[in-house]
């Protein structure tokens, strides 16, 4: 008896250590409701000695937030069935007969609450068996079914199974035919597109491209084919003229080698050897789950590239994050040899000179990029600090109920828009968004520091409903840094450009706006 009741009040004290409690987080991506146990209130299954108003109040606050967290198998048992609601010979029976029991016992449970049923409804309850799901709504929940309360306590819902439980959407290649992905994943070439193509073919070969025409096309998106090439010259690596581009990449080409030759060797020296380290440590983690980026040398060119960005740049030297910025060029100007998928193209299967030129041009327009935003790593950060400082002011003006949601649970814009700034968002989106997101950026005068804060700001205001719907700090802080974006593709990035114009039109020539 005195052991009962020690194991009641454990269940029972929250606040005191070693207590039994579920913990609850975010989850990402978000599980399917469908998949939990949940009961209507007026079939609930009885607890016994668990009737305090701890207890009725920690219930409550379960029901609150049953979509921050899952019940785990072993828990799911001990939550559904305590000790003293058991059957007195179940105790002493296996773990097997325990399942098949309490399966038995829930049952019978929804069997006893329910009304009286009709032959004609139970002709129709075998009939509803054979569908794959079945719920019902009670009191503004989901539940589910009696049948589907006994299939899932007699299965196990292994992890593969919760994610086959997320919405079917085709899957999109992560880099491959980026250009005319879109969020069905079907690859179109339509009139409309093969007009623009031919356009942008036409200014990059007249004599002058002109380079303000060239944007207000990039604006919109730029086509794969001559994504490269036009990349290049908005990016300033390149010069109008056309007759001198070939002339200039040969010269800038030999130019970064030439840094390769004289600054390379100087990697191991006690001076440079703490950058290195920490370059050789962040290759792998970039991009993980795109094989290209796993290749032995693809790493060992970001490495090359990254150490001489450093050396030659020694008011802020390497940071953690720059190593992200390589990415979108290196693919873009790979996918200009490669026809098949970029993500699992072997890079030694290209020729040693193409190779070489794909490295130099990735480190030049890298480094046109972060001449822009260098003072986003310097020490301390000048350049980011106030970017997120402005993001605030901003979102307090344009959703006032985000920026007081943030406030009531302590959420600080930093500790989620730092990483926004610091990567260009690109750890928040797939890659073949970024590259998207970037035709842009090449397009918009200043796009990589003053634009990118209004696309930050129209990328935090699309997750509304899901910010206003998590009610603690734990949550907010999850989904800000694991936002389901993985099915993103043209139309979304479209949108959330559209919706960043708007703002920087509403708000960039009158700062005093988003300024209390």
């Amino acid at each position: 008896m005195a052991t009962d009741n020690r194991i009641n009040f454990w269940r029972r004290n929250a606040k005191v250590p070693g207590s039994v409690q579920p913990v609850y987080g975010a989850q990402h991506p978000p599980l399917d409701p469908r998949l939990r146990r949940t009961y209507p209130k007026e079939t609930k299954p009885k607890f016994n000695n668990l009737k305090t108003k701890k207890a009725s109040s920690f219930h409550e606050f379960a029901r609150s937030t049953n979509d921050a967290w899952d019940i785990d198998d072993e828990e799911d048992k001990d939550f559904l069935a305590p000790a003293s609601c058991l059957p007195s010979g179940l105790h002493s029976s296996s773990p097997q007969q325990q399942q098949n029991e309490v399966a038995h016992s829930e049952t019978e449970v929804s069997h006893r609450l329910a009304p009286p049923r009709t032959d004609a409804q139970t002709l129709q309850e075998d009939e509803d068996e054979e569908e794959e799901e079945e719920f019902d709504h009670v009191n503004s929940k989901v539940v589910k079914s009696s049948s589907d309360v006994h299939l899932s306590t007699s299965s196990v819902r292994s992890t593969l199974q919760k994610q086959q439980s997320l919405p079917v959407r085709p899957i999109i290649p992560l880099v491959a035919r980026i250009s005319d992905q879109n969020a069905s994943g079907a690859p179109p070439m339509t009139v409309r597109e093969k007009s623009r193509l031919d356009k942008f073919k036409q200014l990059l070969s007249s004599p002058n491209t002109d380079l303000e025409e060239l944007r207000k096309h990039s604006w919109s998106g730029i086509p794969r084919e001559v994504r490269p090439i036009t990349w290049r010259l908005l990016s300033g690596y390149l010069p109008a003229n056309k007759e001198r581009r070939e002339h200039v990449l040969q010269r800038k080409r030999e130019e970064y080698f030439g840094f390769i030759e004289q600054y390379y060797h100087s990697r191991t020296d006690e001076h440079f050897k703490d950058t290195y380290r920490q370059i050789h440590i962040d290759i792998p983690r970039t991009n993980p789950l795109i094989p290209l980026f796993q290749q032995p040398a693809v790493q060992e060119v970001f490495e090359r590239i990254l150490f001489i960005w450093a050396i030659r740049h020694p008011a802020s030297g390497y940071v953690q994050g720059i190593n992200d910025l390589v990415t979108p060029f290196f693919v873009v100007f790979l996918s200009e040899f490669v026809t098949e998928d970029v993500e699992n193209f072997e890079m030694a299967a290209l020729p040693q000179d193409t190779q070489r030129n794909i490295e130099a041009d990735t480190f030049w327009c890298m480094s046109k990029l972060l001449d822009g935003i260098q003072d986003n790593y310097t020490f301390a950060q000048p350049g980011i600090q106030n970017k997120v400082k402005a993001l605030e002011e901003l979102v307090s003006r344009i959703d006032e109920d985000i920026h007081n949601h943030f406030k009531r649970y302590e959420v600080e814009y930093l500790q989620f828009a730092f990483r926004w700034m610091n990567n260009l968002l690109m750890r928040e989106l797939p890659l073949r968004c970024t590259i998207r997101l970037w035709d842009t950026y090449q397009a918009e005068a200043e796009g990589f520091s003053h634009f990118h804060l209004y696309v930050c700001a129209a990328f935090l205001i699309e997750w509304r409903k899901e910010i206003l719907s998590m009610i603690d700090f734990q949550g907010l802080l999850m989904l800000l840094q694991n936002l389901p974006t993985i099915h993103w593709g043209n139309e979304e990035v479209g949108l959330l450009l559209a919706e960043a114009y708007r703002l920087k039109y509403m708000f960039a020539d009158a700062p005093s706006h988003y300024k209390r």
